[in-house]
């Protein structure tokens, strides 16, 4: 009889409840957690990188800015830097004589209908490379009216490294892009002359 009545106040005791069911739901909380502090750190690199290249850009396309490229790169990553010490920060400019260039193919002829640009071929070469390409943009700020394409890409290792439990990757990858017209300093050069594919 004593027994029974031991084992009724046992089932009736609540006293550790809490700490069992804390317990049981701490590890799955503080994963919420961590997932949405490292999102939010994610996505404010992400809008200071698009700060800095706006303003990076801006900067560039003044005449007088021609030949500063690095030092206006290193103005970009001194502002990602404070944030992330340990990124990787790559810029990257492509000019076209125009906006509606940007990101497009060199004109070729395609005289064997194949959709590519070979078998002797004429074409465009936009770049003055001498070869043709996916991109008719020339690296680097190209000259006086001219778009630019500046684009950053910064490389940082994940605040909370255990994300890549749930098949993150262990790195964080984040590209900014913007493309402004060069100020119209003097008159605006072509690279353009024919080519043919190889």
């Amino acid at each position: 009889m004593k027994q029974g009545y031991i084992f009724r106040q046992l089932v009736r005791q609540r006293d550790g409840a809490a700490a069992v069911e804390f317990a049981l739901i701490a590890p799955m909380l503080i994963m919420v957690l961590m997932g949405m502090f490292d999102l939010g750190f994610n996505v404010y690199i992400n809008a200071t990188l698009q700060g800095a290249v706006q303003q990076a850009a801006r900067k560039s396309t003044v005449e007088s800015a021609l030949g500063s490229n690095a030092l206006i790169d290193r103005a970009v990553e001194k502002q990602i830097k404070r944030l992330v010490p340990s990124a990787e920060v790559k810029p990257a400019r492509k000019a076209y004589s125009n906006f509606s260039s940007v990101g497009l193919p060199e004109d070729f002829t395609d005289v064997n209908a194949n959709g590519t640009c070979n078998a002797g071929e004429p074409f465009e070469d936009a770049n003055g490379n001498g070869i043709w390409d996916h991109d008719r943009g020339a690296n680097g700020m190209g000259g006086a009216r001219d778009a630019v394409l500046y684009t950053v890409t910064v490389e940082y290792k994940r605040l909370f490294p255990m994300a890549t439990l749930i098949g993150l990757p262990p790195k964080v990858t984040t590209v900014a892009k913007t493309v402004l017209r060069n100020q119209p300093y003097d008159s605006q050069k072509s690279l353009a002359k024919p080519g043919t594919c190889i």
